[in-house]
């Protein structure tokens, strides 16, 4: 009866297991606090995106000419540009216009790299082959001088530089899910499936695509920042937003480069707004991969300091 009565209080003492999404939260923080911040100051910027109109004190195109180059004051804390518009506002709603340009393009460009590179890597063969050779190819040509005489064609935008920036840059991805296909296709439960008579389309449902989740995660996060700054080059352009519409690029290439010298806030403040998001989403993407990367897992990766505590232990 003591045996039976014992049982259940083991089993209440075992740890409580949490969600995938809260193990890899509690990670984050614990074993990088780096990219923990950086994944803070991205939520941050996510939220102030959505909530641009309650949080700018003043509409973003709203001029006053009496007010226009005046520096940094209670009235304006950040100053205004050289028609008097607020540029507190105006960086405000330029987080709006990169996240959407970050979220959209890098989902376009995840979605581009899954599905060609998890056809061509699952396939193989000689489809294999000339899909490769095509990519190879058009990795070989500038990448900006492609999106420049794209972007020339279809026109400054909004859903342009979304389309180009995912569309592109997905085929430059797709090499590194090919490559995670490549490994995962040659296990024991994907030869298994096919012996039993799976159906293509059930394998890669079933098998491949859950097992390069993690490479997609990473591919995401990390194309971000890089969807951020492309859209920052372009508005600089003047291939990218068109104005009035504030972007951070293009904000640095209008006023911001002119009134350099006489008003320098012009170009510090959407600057530093652009070098934060950037650095931040790099942050984050980084460490999401040491997270979720399982070839990371041992040695120097996430768990070398467990590992060692563990192993003075036993010597001891």
């Amino acid at each position: 009866m003591s045996e039976i009565t014992d049982r259940p209080s083991g089993a209440a003492a075992q740890p409580k297991r949490h969600s995938f999404l809260v193990d890899v939260i509690i990670r984050l923080v614990k074993e990088k606090p780096l990219g923990a911040v950086g994944g803070a100051i991205v939520l941050a910027m996510f939220i102030t995106g959505i909530s641009a109109d309650f949080l700018a004190p003043r509409d973003r195109n709203l001029i006053s000419l009496p007010d226009q180059l005046s520096p940094p004051s209670a009235q304006y804390p950040l100053g205004t540009d050289n028609l008097g518009r607020d540029l507190l506002s105006r960086i405000i709603f330029g987080a709006r216009i990169s996240m959407i340009v970050g979220l959209a393009a890098s989902g376009l460009s995840v979605l581009t790299a899954a599905t060609i590179g998890v056809v061509s890597g699952f396939l193989g063969g000689k489809f294999d082959i000339v899909v490769q050779r095509f990519v190879d190819a058009w990795m070989c040509f500038p990448w900006l001088f492609i999106v420049l005489s794209v972007m020339s064609l279809l026109g400054p935008g909004l859903l342009q530089v979304i389309i180009v920036l995912g569309l592109l840059s997905g085929i430059n991805s797709s090499r590194v899910v090919r490559g995670a296909v490549i490994g995962i296709k040659e296990n024991v439960y994907v030869e298994a499936a096919r012996a039993i008579g799976c159906p293509t389309r059930r394998i890669l449902a079933r098998h491949i695509f859950p097992n390069v989740t993690a490479p997609i995660i990473i591919l995401f996060t990390v194309a971000m920042g890089a969807m951020i700054l492309a859209e920052a080059t372009l508005s600089f352009l003047g291939f990218g937003i068109p104005p009035p519409e504030p972007s951070w690029g293009g904000m640095l290439s209008g006023a911001g480069r002119v009134y350099m010298l006489t008003a320098p806030w012009l170009a510090i403040w959407p600057g530093l707004a652009l070098s934060v998001a950037v650095f931040s989403i790099n942050m984050f993407g980084d460490a999401l991969r040491d997270i979720l990367d399982p070839r990371l897992r041992g040695g120097l990766g996430r768990y070398s300091k467990a590992k060692a505590q563990r192993a003075k232990k036993i010597r001891r």
